[in-house]
């Protein structure tokens, strides 16, 4: 800005002193001349100032004023000039109203309290008089657009202020961009994001906590969320979720959430490169799935397959309890290693710990899933396998210290932030899995899994809530991507199992109004292909929701249950016959005669599936499914879309080879 700011204020200066020289010379109006040389004079010193000042200058309310100041004085210049003696008929050509005069004085004024504001403005904190900010005021150029100056005056004490004084700048900002859409374009445009950045960078706790929700709030606008990627937002925030208080980085991982909110791919792709995937894995772990340690889900050499990992080690003396402790801190950062190594010493120092606790010496071995090795006695300094040569090296002390002081951190931080660490996390774990395959295959090969089902269980309203979200948006890329369905969601694998446990248990403990019915719902639809034949009693309690009475809920129930009944599931003939056996036929007659017209055309759908799949069964003629398929087929709302109406003929050519017409029980 230095060498910028000298181009900028040069010409405004050299027409400040053409100004002063003219004004000497004057000969008519000699009064008025004189009150415009000594405001040019004063405005010339303030112009002169800011050169010197120049490295301190914040650029965009600086080019705004300095161009405005320039068009003043060059007016100024030529009005000066006319008032020179150049004899009689020249002088009674250039008659001046005495309103002109004022008018050019007033704009003078206002380009001296521009000036002097833009010095003010741009003062580090501690060299001005008044010993910080404080209230600048508002200068003549914000008379239009107070909030713009409002937004230079934060950003430049973002530059130049204290530390108290940069964040409560920040909490400024982050209060403008939660108010109105266009300030968020207005503080982007204006040069907001890095000071915003240096702050999370380097600030307090408290700045740092401002600028990153103050980044979040920017993020919502699609727009602006690509200059903050050019302005290095990914690594900035991956960063503070690596090293940083646990106050931080729940407003980071919030900060993330909003800005992948709008799918935007690049950000997405950028958070992975970073490792973000793998913070927040090891944030949401934390203090969750100690009980669950003995499993772990690592990815197979060839088919990224999981297997359970189940160690139990030989330990002679509990001399090792130290390095098994170093082992356990570094994993639980989750950073360094890849995952599979990392779940991997996670199980081992967790079952051993739990040998030499209990006195005893238990043997075993690694159970990889494709050969097993028998581990030798623990060294006494643990060890970090070399991805690239397979070469153990020791971690430097340094390493060992740093990761022992940040999980010592996080033991450290009162439960109410620990709790909304993990909302958090969860909630970034969700936005960035929205169409994603890869980073939902990232997700899935870690820790996460068991973590949701834990959450899921004993998490607060928040987390539950966040954490059906992310499961929702996995399963549903899932379901899209068979190889992702077949790796994490068999159901032979415990963290699957876990899952699926607790969105069943949700699924029929849940009160009907509750925020996590749907998303639990919907993602038991999106795993209805991995379900097998002996697990066909498990869609009873979705069967049951059908006769609920919220329509929204019963429209994604029927939703949901037409994935089972599908004739792409290999199993839509079982499930469609759990469906009638539940009493699901005649709920779905209710709700396909009197259901609003959300929950109306699901029901339809999802009788035609059953219909099709058991055309033989009884109890469809009793419940006269056909009766209702052929009413439905002359309604004009339902037979609109094509999909719809073929649907329906389907349904009723295979009724209609089993049962009569407007009678019921079976065609003879």
């Amino acid at each position: 800005m230095d060498d910028l700011a000298k181009q900028i204020l040069t010409r405004p200066i050299q027409l400040a002193d053409q100004v002063v020289k003219a004004g000497d010379e004057a000969t008519i109006n000699k009064q008025e001349c004189a009150e415009i040389k000594s405001k040019t004079e004063k405005l010339a010193a303030l112009l002169r100032q800011a050169a010197r000042a120049s490295s301190d200058l914040y650029e965009r309310p600086t080019r705004r004023i300095i161009d405005d100041t320039e068009n003043v004085l060059g007016k100024a210049l030529a009005m000066v000039q006319r008032c020179r003696d150049d004899g009689y008929i020249m002088r009674l050509f250039n008659i001046i109203p005495a309103a002109a005069f004022r008018k050019m004085i007033s704009q003078l004024e206002n380009s001296v309290g521009d000036v002097s504001w833009l010095l003010r403005v741009s003062t580090p904190a501690g060299n001005d008089e008044d010993e910080g900010f404080g209230y600048l005021g508002l200068p003549p150029i914000a008379a239009n657009e107070p909030i713009l100056c409002l937004i230079w005056e934060q950003i430049a004490v973002l530059m130049t202020g204290s530390p108290e004084d940069k964040s409560d700048a920040a909490a400024s900002l982050a209060s403008l961009a939660r108010d109105n859409d266009r300030y968020v374009k207005l503080i982007v445009e204006e040069g907001g994001v890095n000071p915003l950045l240096k702050l999370l960078k380097e600030g307090k706790i408290d700045g740092q906590e401002n600028a990153a929700r103050a980044i979040g709030l920017l993020g919502r606008d699609p727009e602006s969320v690509e200059q903050m990627i050019q302005a290095g937002v990914c690594q900035a925030l991956a960063n503070i979720l690596k090293e940083g208080s646990m106050r931080v980085q729940a407003v980071v991982a919030w900060a993330v959430s909003e800005l992948v909110a709008g799918n935007h791919a690049k950000c997405q792709e950028l958070f992975a490169q970073n490792n973000v995937i793998h913070l927040l894995v090891s944030h949401l772990a934390f203090e969750t799935v100690q009980e669950h340690s003995k499993y772990a889900v690592v990815a197979g050499r060839a088919t990224s397959m999981h297997h359970a990992v189940v160690l139990a080690s030989k330990i002679s003396s509990k001399e090792n309890l130290p390095a098994l402790l170093e082992v356990e801190e570094d994993n639980q950062i989750g950073i360094s290693s890849p995952m599979g190594n990392q779940m991997h010493s996670i199980v081992a120092t967790t079952m051993a710990m739990k040998a030499v606790g209990s006195g005893s010496i238990p043997s075993g071995r690694f159970a990889t899933g494709d050969d097993e090795k028998s581990p030798g006695k623990l060294p006494e300094k643990s060890y970090s396998l070399n991805s690239q040569s397979g070469i153990g090296k020791p971690y430097s002390t340094a390493h060992q210290s740093r990761n022992a002081s940040v999980t010592r951190g996080r033991e450290l931080e009162d439960p109410v932030t620990k709790t909304y660490m993990k909302a958090m996390a969860a909630r970034a774990l969700w936005k960035l899995s929205v169409g994603n395959a890869t980073i939902c295959r990232v997700i899935t090969e870690s820790r996460a899994l068991l973590c949701f089902a834990v959450l899921l269980e004993k998490g607060d309203e928040e987390t539950m809530y966040n954490t059906a979200m992310a499961i929702m948006e996995i399963t549903a890329v899932a379901e899209e991507n068979s190889a992702l369905r077949r790796s994490a969601f068999r159901r032979t694998s415990p963290a699957c199992k876990a899952v699926v446990d607790q969105l069943f248990r949700i699924v029929e403990n849940a009160d009907a109004e509750s925020d996590l019915l749907i998303p639990c719902v919907r993602s038991i639809g999106n795993l209805a292909r991995t379900f097998k034949s002996a697990e066909r009693h498990l869609i009873i309690p979705l069967i049951k929701l059908l006769d609920d009475g919220e329509p929204n809920l019963a429209a994604e129930v029927a939703i949901v249950l037409a994935k089972f009944a599908t004739e792409d599931n290999f199993l839509g003939k079982d499930h469609s016959r759990t469906i009638i056996e539940a009493g699901g036929s005649k709920l779905l007659v209710q709700l396909a005669y009197f259901g609003e017209n959300g929950a109306q055309i699901p029901a339809l759908v999802l009788l035609s599936y059953v219909a099709m799949n058991v055309p033989d069964s009884e109890q469809l003629a009793k419940d006269e499914v056909l009766t209702v398929l052929e009413w439905a087929s002359k309604q004009a709302n339902v037979t609109e879309e094509e999909d719809m109406e073929a649907l329906l003929y389907e349904a009723k050519s295979r009724l209609e080879l089993y049962q009569s017409r407007g009678t019921r029980g079976f065609h003879v």
